[in-house]
C-alpha cells in the first residue's frame, strides 16, 4: 500500500553529456554519458525520495530500454509497478556546449500504447489500495486519448484520493473540467485554461480564483520561473520568491517542485509551507547539471532565504 502514487504515460531514459563546442559537420567528442530515469511522474517519485518520502511509480515499459529503466529505478530504491508494452521505451538526449554553457535538449517521440496496454495501466491504478494522492505528470504518447487525465481524476474521486495534474494543452483542460485537487500550470497554461491570450502577473491570483470558483480544483499553483510561484486557494494567496542562484539546468525543476508540494500536502503542512518547499525544491534542481533533480541539502539551505508573502482573502 502506497499513499502517494505517480503515473507516467511516456517514460524515458535521459542521457546527458557535454561537448567542447557544438559545431555542425564535425565529429564531436562527448564526455562520459550519464543515464537517468525520466518522465514526469517518475521524476516526481524520484524527487520525493530525495526529500525523504516515498511514492510508487506506475508506468509502461518495453524493450531493452524498458528493462534498463527498471534497473535504474531499482538502483535508486524507487518502488515501481510496471505495465509491459510492446514498444521500446524512448530515450532523450541532453547535450551541454561547454564553450557557451548552452543546453541542447533532444526529445524523441513517445512509445505508442495500444488500447489493451492502456486498459492495463488504468486497471493498475484502479486496483491500488490505500491511495491518498495520485499524481499524473508528463506528455502523452500516441494511443493515449486526451481525456486520460480526466479519467484518472474520476478514479481518484471514487477512491477518495486527491488527484494532482501536471500537464498542458487539451489534456489539462479536460482534467480541470472533471475536477482535480491541485493544478500546477505556468502562466501560459493558466491563460489557456480560461481562454485568454495573455494574463498579466498581477491578475494571476484573480484568474486562479475563477478556476477554483468553477469547481475545477481546490488549489492552483502557478509557476513563474525565476520569479517563483503563486499558490491560490479559496481563502488565501501565497507568493514565494526564491533568492538568485547559479543555474546549471532547468530540466527537472518543475517535477521537483511538484514532488515537494505533494510531500508537504501528505504531511499536512500549511499552504505557505507547501509552496515554500515547492519553490525551494524547484530552485534547487536548477543548481544541478544535466537532468539531476533537487538535493535535500540544497532545499534545506534555500528555505530560510525565500521571500514569502501571504494575503488573506477579504
Amino acid at each position: 500500500m502506497f499513499p502517494i502514487v505517480t503515473i507516467t504515460f511516456s517514460p524515458c531514459i535521459d542521457k546527458s553529456t557535454t561537448v567542447p563546442a557544438m559545431i555542425p559537420e564535425k565529429k564531436l567528442r562527448c564526455s562520459q554519458p550519464r543515464y537517468e530515469p525520466g518522465g514526469g511522474g517518475i521524476n516526481i517519485a524520484r524527487a520525493i525520495k530525495q526529500l525523504g518520502g516515498e511514492a510508487l511509480a506506475v508506468y509502461p515499459a518495453g524493450g531493452y530500454t524498458g528493462k534498463f529503466l527498471q534497473e535504474l529505478l531499482e538502483g535508486e530504491g524507487i518502488p515501481q509497478q510496471v505495465v509491459p508494452v510492446s514498444g521500446a521505451t524512448r530515450e532523450n538526449l541532453i547535450v551541454v556546449d561547454d564553450s557557451t554553457n548552452g543546453q541542447f535538449r533532444f526529445g524523441l517521440p513517445g512509445t505508442p500504447i495500444t488500447d489493451v496496454e492502456l486498459y492495463q495501466l488504468m486497471e493498475a491504478i484502479e486496483n491500488l489500495e490505500g491511495l491518498r494522492y495520485l499524481v499524473a505528470s508528463g506528455s502523452l504518447p500516441p494511443g493515449v486519448p486526451l481525456d486520460i487525465f480526466a479519467r484518472l481524476a474520476a478514479i481518484a474521486k471514487q477512491k477518495g484520493a486527491r488527484f494532482i495534474a501536471d500537464t498542458s494543452g487539451e489534456a489539462l483542460k479536460r482534467a480541470a473540467s472533471e475536477g482535480v485537487f491541485l493544478l500546477k500550470p505556468n502562466i501560459a497554461e493558466l491563460s489557456s485554461l480560461v481562454g485568454k491570450e495573455e494574463i498579466h502577473m498581477e491578475r494571476v491570483d484573480d484568474v486562479a480564483r475563477e478556476i477554483i470558483a468553477r469547481g475545477e480544483c481546490e488549489l492552483v499553483a502557478v509557476s513563474m520561473g525565476p520569479s517563483g510561484a503563486v499558490l491560490v486557494s479559496a481563502e488565501e494567496v501565497v507568493i514565494v520568491t526564491p533568492p538568485p542562484v547559479r543555474k546549471l539546468s532547468t530540466v527537472g525543476a518543475g517535477d521537483s517542485m511538484v514532488a515537494a508540494m505533494v510531500l508537504a500536502l501528505f504531511q499536512g503542512k500549511s499552504n505557505q509551507e507547501i509552496l515554500s518547499l515547492g519553490v525551494a525544491a524547484g530552485t534547487a534542481a536548477t543548481m544541478n547539471p544535466g537532468t539531476e533533480l533537487c538535493h535535500k541539502e540544497d532545499v534545506d539551505r534555500l528555505l530560510p532565504k525565500l521571500r514569502v508573502q501571504t494575503m488573506a482573502e477579504l
